[in-house]
Formats: structure tokens, sequence, C-alpha cells
């Protein structure tokens, strides 16, 4: 991939997950427990919702971070049941890649595996906010596979946030995702499960 290019689609979906985080406005909350909450609102730019879920969880930004973040190997595979696979298809930059992400069957199979193919940037604020903002691109290298679904990502993105007061042993995981529902009541459902689920898992590290 141009790596111009890259920068740019990338940089453009960052200032975007910025828009979602600094916009307060219009989100309904729509399920609540364990410390999380997730809240939706329509979109504006394609027919569907965006999700939002928040927690706190107690741990530095660097340690709450190696919990969600993308990487081969990580621990988000290992605590997260909707993520069963994470690869890098082009590695860009060393804060920029193109990955693939594969997840099972859900809705007692109705739906069936899929797998995402994005652009990811990783990038870190001054306060000391790390953040991962990604959207789906399309990779010669990473053509549809048999057995998956290929899924498709509007940009979304995980903001790991330092909150003030606690000295750094607390941080604000928001994550602003981007869903498009192309069956509302299934759809609805898988989303809001699997937003509580990985934000509920998250708060045990």
């Amino acid at each position: 991939m141009d790596p111009a290019l890259a920068a740019q689609m990338s940089e453009a979906v960052a200032e975007k997950m910025l828009q979602y985080r600094r916009d307060t406005a219009g989100w309904k909350i729509c399920r609540e427990g364990n410390g999380v909450s997730v809240s939706w609102r329509p979109s504006v730019e394609f027919p569907g919702n965006l999700y939002r879920g928040e927690g706190i969880v107690f741990g530095t930004p660097e340690e709450v971070w190696d919990c969600v973040k993308p990487a081969v190997g990580g621990l988000r595979v290992k605590w997260d049941e909707n993520v069963n696979g994470f690869e890098i298809i082009e590695s860009i930059t060393d804060t920029l890649c193109v990955s693939r992400t594969s997840t099972p069957s859900a809705a007692m199979k109705l739906i069936s595996p899929r797998d995402f193919v994005d652009l990811v940037l990783i990038k870190r604020y001054e306060d000391g906010t790390i953040s991962s903002n990604a959207s789906h691109v399309e990779h010669p290298l990473c053509p549809p596979k048999p057995g998956f679904v290929r899924g498709f990502n509007h940009p979304c993105g995980c903001f790991c946030e330092p909150l003030p007061g606690y000295s750094h042993e607390a941080v604000d995981l928001k994550s602003v995702t981007m869903i498009h529902c192309y069956s509302v009541k299934i759809g609805l459902f898988c989303t809001l499960d699997s937003a509580d689920n990985n934000h509920s898992s998250s708060s045990k590290h």
C-alpha cells in the first residue's frame, strides 16, 4: 500500500475518532453493568448507528493498552471471545499497518465467522492518551478466505485515556465503533452483547 496514501487515510480516521470522542451530544445509554455503559446514536454518514462503550479500568495506561491493543499474539485474543485471530498483512511504519482480524460465528451460528481487513493507526497524545484508529481497506495480499464472510469496518477506534486526579493509576477506556446493522434485531443484539462482554472482560485486567 502506498505509504503516503495510507498515512493520509489513517490520519483522517484518527481525526474523525477525535470528533466522536469530543462530541457528547445525542448519545443514548442502552446498556449498563459491571462498571460499563454502552450508548448509541444514529449515524449521519451511513444508514446505521454509532456505538460507544465506556468503562474505568484500574491500571496504568500502558497496562490497560496491553490488554486492548491490536497486536499479533496480544492479550485481546486471549480474553475477547469475539476475536479469535489477528495478523499483520503489511507493516507500513511502526505505528501504521494493514491487519486482518477474524471473529467466530455468533447468534447460534446465524452469523458466520467473519474477517476484517483494516488500516490501523496507533497514536499517542501529550496527555498520555493512547488510541487505535481503524477503517476497512482492500489489500492484494489478503483476498477473501474460504470459511469467512469478509466484513466492512467503518472508521472505528479505541481510546485509553488517563483520568485526572488518579495519578495515572486509573484510565478511562473509551471505545467508539461505527456499526452498520444489516439485520436490526440480530445485529443490535450481537453488537450490544459484544460491547458489554468486551469491556466487562477488560475490567478484569
